[in-house]
């Protein structure tokens, strides 16, 4: 008998305890596709499961029958590919059920409020897909490694972003969490790409290469996070991300199979539909 092949919610989701990034390969394809043209095939499969599924999430929550969304919250070093999940993820998604929001240094405004008050700012509403370029989880990453606070501080957010999860999880927005993992091969390959080519010279920020050299840091500073926030009402997901096609297979996966979990459905009619096609037949 065949061996059931095992989702990606399951075979992506970061291990419970201890996290060892170093253990997990950055360009591993452990189910799904093997190749670019194999990936691009699936990607149309998987823009059919989302159209549908999404697009029945958003009728029902115009019609008032449930506030259900979908939050897919995207993480990774630079080069990762947050951007280019936005693009070929997003892509999928009917534009007027989807809402994307991109989290960079906070403003003076930001800074004078709680960390998530930003955050909060940003949760989709009722039947819409929010995509987050970054998150409330820099305030435990690029936070800790500076020492922009002091350690208590840092640490006493896991819990209050495991709080805040929860709390959107009984507002009914699933929250999806994409750890885009690179190896710093991948990413030199990356930042070279940008600077040999002028019209990505906008992309490169020569800012990286201090926080490349940071790389140990921010891999366990990830490591704690995955470990302390993986909840099954906000599940952690480690996504290869060396493989750019690989990459975006994942994590549109990841959203058709959320959303298949969901089972949202359209909402019946609130009319009688035959003596509508009646009138509408009489008035032609």
């Amino acid at each position: 008998m065949a061996k059931p092949v095992r989702s990606a919610r399951e075979t992506f989701r970061v291990p419970r305890g201890e996290v060892d990034l170093a253990a997990i390969d950055p360009a591993g394809r452990p189910v799904g596709p093997k190749n670019k043209a194999a990936a691009a095939a699936a990607m149309a499969e998987l823009n059919e499961r989302i159209d549908s599924r999404q697009q029945a999430l958003y009728a029902s929550a115009v019609a008032g029958h449930g506030p259900r969304a979908v939050l897919l919250v995207l993480q990774g070093m630079d080069t990762s590919g947050k951007g280019g999940v936005i693009e070929h993820v997003g892509g999928l998604i009917d534009p007027l059920g989807l809402h994307i929001a991109s989290f960079k240094r906070p403003t003076p405004e930001e800074l004078a409020h709680d960390f998530l008050w930003r955050i909060r700012k940003q949760v989709p509403g009722p039947g819409v897909v929010g995509l987050f370029d970054r998150s409330h989880y820099e305030d435990v990453l690029v936070v800790r490694v500076d020492g922009l606070v002091p350690e208590a501080e840092w640490r006493s957010r896991y819990e209050r972003i495991n709080a805040f999860e929860a709390e959107l999880d009984e507002q009914g927005v699933v929250v999806v969490k994409c750890m885009l993992h690179i190896s710093p091969q991948a990413q030199a390959e990356r930042l070279l790409a940008r600077l040999e080519d002028p019209t990505k010279h906008w992309k490169y920020n020569p800012g990286d290469l201090d926080v490349r050299a940071k790389w140990t840091d921010y891999q366990a500073a990830y490591a704690d996070a995955l470990r302390h926030c993986d909840t099954d009402a906000a599940p952690w997901y480690v996504v290869p991300a060396d493989r750019k096609w690989y990459r975006n297979w994942v994590v549109a996966t990841l959203l058709a199979e959320t959303l298949e979990a969901i089972d949202p459905r359209f909402p019946p009619a609130d009319f009688d539909v035959e003596a509508e096609k009646a009138r509408v037949r009489a008035a032609v």
